[in-house]
Order: C-alpha cells, then structure tokens, then sequence
C-alpha cells in the first residue's frame, strides 16, 4: 500500500469507518458489517503494488491494469492531430487504478474534460466515452516520439487524480496518476509501432509491454 494512493480515498474510508462506529455503538451489527466490507473493498481498489517492467527504449509499457477492449487507427485530434493507433483498456473495480508512465519522458501537455453535463455518462467500456465521460488528456514527449495517454472515468463514480503537472520528466512504469472506479486508459502510440497486445488480453500498468518502436 502506498500513502499517497490510499489518501486519495481519505474520504470514503472516514465515511465508512463514521457509519461503522454508528453501527456498533447502536447495536446495529448489519450497518458496521457493511462498512467493514466497504473498508475490505477499498483497501483492494486502493492497491498499488510496485512494478517492474522493461527499461528497453523501444518498449512501450501499458499505462493501466485491465482488458484490452480495442486496437484501432485514428485520427488522435487533441494534441497531435494525426492518425496513431489507439490501444484502449477497459478497468473494473476489481482493477489497480494507478496509472503508470508508457515510456520515459516530459509532460508537455495536461487538459482535464469535464464530460458532457448533466449527461448521461457511458459505462468505460463503451468506445465513444471518451467524448462523454469526464477525461484528462496527457502528452508525454519521448527520444522516439510523443505518446498521447487519456483516462477516462466510468458512468457512476467520477474522479481523476494527477499526480504530474506539465514540465514534469517521468521515467518509464512511474506512476502519474489515478482514476476512481470503474474506468478507462487509451494509449495512442505512432503508426510504425508493433503491437504486442491483442483483444481481451489482460495488462497491467508498468509491466505489460503493449507496443515496440521501429528499429532505428
């Protein structure tokens, strides 16, 4: 467990533990028994174990645990603004939620999307959430080339976390922040890159090596 991943749910576990010591101060044994397995629940979603993935240039590490939902080639309009290939990853709850550098490199750019208002918002397995859905797009400039990362929250609880602010260098399987629940990461990497992963694949963030660059 890392204290600054478990700070960032400082609130729901003061709210669960509150509703616990209600429950047993009022002889309530099912409310506390539900604000224990509340506790259980997000000491497991708040999880952040230390990875070791690849340090060769050429790999591209996949920024979060979960199941790979799509490859596609399109066009990346925020940033870049020229056709990449897309690697989504979808997490569920039952996920690790930090997310982890894909490659070393420096932020060159940060912009948080509040999602369309008041609605409605679509579960992150769906591939047109990310113009719905609260987002936060990332460009992290690499010695081979700038990758572009967004994560996108789910349909119910929302909440993006950074970690890094633009300027900042990060190494490779580092982490640069987290998202709330159910959710998902896309990763555009070049054309030329080869794609190691493939359809319902499962990844883990700063591990999985999920794309190579070209030889030089």
């Amino acid at each position: 467990m890392r204290f600054q991943t478990l700070w960032e749910g400082r609130h729901i576990f003061a709210l669960l533990g509150l509703l616990g010591l209600a429950g047993f101060y009022l002889h309530w044994p099912v409310m506390w028994a539900l604000a224990l397995m509340g506790i259980l629940f997000c000491l497991n979603f708040f999880r952040d174990p230390d990875r070791a993935g690849s340090k060769d240039p050429r790999d591209i590490l996949s920024s979060a645990d979960g199941i790979v939902t799509e490859i596609v080639e399109m066009e990346e309009t925020e940033f870049l603004k020229k056709p990449m290939k897309r690697i989504g990853v979808f997490l569920s709850v039952l996920d690790v939620h930090t997310n982890r550098m894909p490659i070393d490199g420096k932020v060159t750019y940060l912009n948080h999307f509040p999602g369309t208002y008041p609605g409605p918002y679509l579960d992150a397995r769906n591939k047109e959430c990310s113009s719905k859905n609260e987002a936060q797009t990332w460009a992290f400039e690499g010695s081979r080339a700038t990758l572009v990362v967004r994560q996108i929250t789910g349909a119910i609880a929302r909440r993006i976390v950074p970690w890094r602010k633009v300027g900042d260098t990060v190494l490779k399987g580092e982490r640069f922040g987290m998202i709330r629940f159910g959710s998902r990461t896309e990763v555009f990497v070049p054309l030329n890159c080869e794609i190691t992963v493939q359809p319902g694949q499962r990844v883990k963030g700063g591990e999985t090596i999920i794309a190579r660059f070209p030889q030089l």
